[in-house]
C-alpha cells in the first residue's frame, strides 16, 4: 500500500517546520542524544523560535507524536463499503501490511522508540495511554456497529477491541524492533481468522 512520507514539502509553518526539524533529528540521533540544538541544526530559521513554541524537547516530541499519529491515521485506505467489518478488514490489512516503504518503517520507529521511553517518562506514558483508550475506544465502535448491523455476532465488544490492539501494538512494536523476524502476512492471516471465528455472525456450533 502506497504510504506518504510525513511533511512532505510545505513546511514554511513554524510549528510544522519544528517538527520536521525534530523528526530529522531524532532519527539521525536517537531519543538519548536528542537536545533541542540538534533540532535547532535541522531547523532553517533562527533555533529561539523553538523555546517560543515549546518548553523543551518532550513537549515538542509529544507535538511530533500527535502530527505522526494524524498522518498515519490519514494514510489508512478508505473501505469498499462503510459497512463495519469491511472498515475492520481495511484497518487490520493496513497496519498489518507486509514490506513497509521507508517512509512508513521510519516513522514506526521513531514511535516505537518515544513508546520505549514510556516506562521512565511520565509525558510519554500519559500520551500513549490516552492514545490507546483512544484506539481501544474506537475499535470497539466499530465493533458494535457491526453487532447492530447484523454481520458481528453479539460480543464483548470492549474485550475483542482490547485483543485486537495488543496484537496490532505488538505486532508493530516487533517490527520496528527487530529485524525481519516478523511474518506479518501470518500474522494478519490469523487474525483474519480469529475475526470470522470469533466475530462474523453464524451458527454457533
Amino acid at each position: 500500500m502506497p504510504f506518504d512520507a510525513p511533511f512532505g514539502t510545505d513546511t514554511d509553518e513554524t510549528r510544522t517546520a519544528i517538527l520536521r526539524a525534530t523528526y530529522a533529528a531524532l532519527i539521525e540521533h536517537g531519543y538519548e542524544d536528542l537536545t533541542v540544538q540538534r533540532i535547532g541544526d535541522e531547523f532553517p530559521k533562527s533555533k529561539s523560535l523553538i523555546y517560543q513554541h515549546y518548553d523543551g524537547k518532550d513537549e515538542v516530541l509529544v507535538a511530533l507524536l500527535e502530527y505522526l499519529l494524524d498522518h498515519f491515521e490519514s494514510q489508512i485506505p478508505e473501505p469498499a463499503t462503510d459497512d463495519a467489518d469491511d472498515c475492520l478488514q481495511t484497518l487490520l490489512s493496513f497496519v498489518l501490511a507486509p514490506d513497509p516503504s521507508e517512509a512508513r518503517a521510519s516513522l514506526t520507529k521513531v514511535m516505537a522508540e518515544l513508546r520505549g521511553q514510556a516506562p521512565h517518562n511520565e509525558t510519554f506514558r500519559s500520551y500513549f495511554s490516552a492514545n490507546d483508550r483512544r484506539f481501544r475506544r474506537d475499535l470497539a465502535t466499530l465493533i458494535e456497529r457491526g453487532v447492530d448491523e447484523g454481520v458481528y455476532r453479539p460480543v464483548d465488544a470492549e474485550s475483542v477491541a482490547s485483543f485486537l490492539l495488543t496484537v496490532l501494538a505488538g505486532e508493530t512494536m516487533r517490527r520496528a524492533t527487530t529485524d525481519g523476524t516478523v511474518d506479518s502476512e501470518a500474522v494478519c492471516a490469523e487474525l483474519n481468522t480469529y475475526v470470522e471465528t470469533r466475530l462474523l455472525d453464524g451458527t454457533d456450533d
